[in-house]
């Protein structure tokens, strides 16, 4: 199932607005107080004010990838998303209070203007592993190209974290979901930027297109596999022929997650047979055997902690990231740059 990336405040709305630049901070109605019509208008009105100072800094030049821009709007989103569905909690003003700090500096010509991205409202860090993909995107001559995923991969990631602290992992899975697709689109971009639009990027050999495949608790089979992860080891596959990629090897990591009811010895044992389920798969998709390796650490390397989280049963959805085969399929152009 394929989760779309939230866009929330229609085109139609943008133009009907003709509202200047303005520093004041918007101030949502508190959600106990939201209970007339005259609220609920003044909040969307509050929106509505917020997008248009968006457009009107497009207007005026700056595009709609530029990081700072795009962080803003994903900001916005995220706090509509929540406010329409009725947020008891403080993320859509903290969300919102977001956008428009970026939005001043913007109007206000700050240089340079921050790239950190707040936990607000007490966001959990879900999925350090995404965050540190994406973090490795900075700074590299590829993030001009891949500016805007970056930046709402960064909000989404929060979102999810905030949702994570509210009902738990249940509820957080989808836009763990929206996060890894931009961490995706945003590697795909970094790698392309600058190539000519008819022809492929030309991408160094060792690059590596990174994907996780999730099992069921105390599980290693190939039916014991969730499905969606699956369908994204098959989505970074489809990738190669369309940039124009020579596949040169795949590694595989086997991860367990950090209940050791069974000890030690039995998680690491666990993680080698999901790496051999992984690598049995890679073969039937047509992978040459000799291309695949594996090594496997138990639950040596946790990406997600789940501190608190009860009951059990939830504990053990809330580990799913963790028990996974890390696949880095290593790819390079199938023109090498004679440089």
């Amino acid at each position: 199932m394929t989760i779309t990336k939230p866009t929330l405040l229609a085109a139609a709305v943008l133009a009907t607005l003709a509202i200047g630049a303005s520093a004041q901070q918007t101030v949502l109605t508190p959600q106990r107080d939201r209970i007339t019509d005259e609220a609920i208008h003044a909040d969307l009105s509050g929106y509505e004010h917020t997008q248009g100072r968006i457009k009107a800094l497009n207007d005026a030049g700056r595009p709609v990838r530029d990081y700072h821009l795009s962080k803003a709007q994903c900001w916005l989103d995220v706090s509509f998303h929540e406010y329409s569905r009725n947020d008891r909690s403080d993320f859509p003003q903290a969300a919102l209070t977001e956008s428009e700090k970026l939005i001043v500096g913007m109007e206000q010509g700050v240089s340079p203007l921050p790239t950190d991205t707040p936990l607000v409202n007490g966001a959990a860090r879900v999925r350090e592993d995404l965050w540190q993909r994406l973090r490795a995107i900075h700074g590299t001559q590829g993030f001009s190209c891949a500016q805007q995923a970056v930046a709402c991969g960064e909000v989404e990631l929060v979102h999810a974290g905030n949702e994570f602290n509210q009902q738990q992992w249940r509820h957080a899975k989808p836009y763990i979901q929206i996060a890894e697709d931009w961490v995706g689109d945003a590697e795909a971009m970094a790698r392309q930027c600058g190539a000519a639009p008819d022809a492929p990027a030309v991408v160094p050999a060792g690059t590596a297109l990174t994907v996780n495949v999730l099992f069921e608790f105390d599980r290693s089979g190939r039916d014991d596999i969730r499905v969606y992860s699956l369908w994204s080891l098959d989505r970074e596959l489809a990738r190669l022929p369309k940039e124009g990629l020579t596949l040169t090897g795949v590694e595989l990591v086997g991860h367990a997650d950090r209940l050791q009811g069974r000890g030690f010895d039995y998680n690491q044992a666990l993680s080698e047979r999901r790496a051999q389920t992984v690598q049995a798969l890679l073969m039937e998709r047509g992978i040459e055997p000799a291309m695949i390796g594996y090594t496997f650490k138990g639950d040596a390397e946790q990406v997600q902690q789940c501190d608190g989280v009860k009951p059990q049963a939830a504990l053990r959805e809330c580990l799913i990231p963790n028990r996974r085969v890390e696949v880095r399929l290593l790819v390079q152009s199938a023109r090498v740059d004679s440089q």
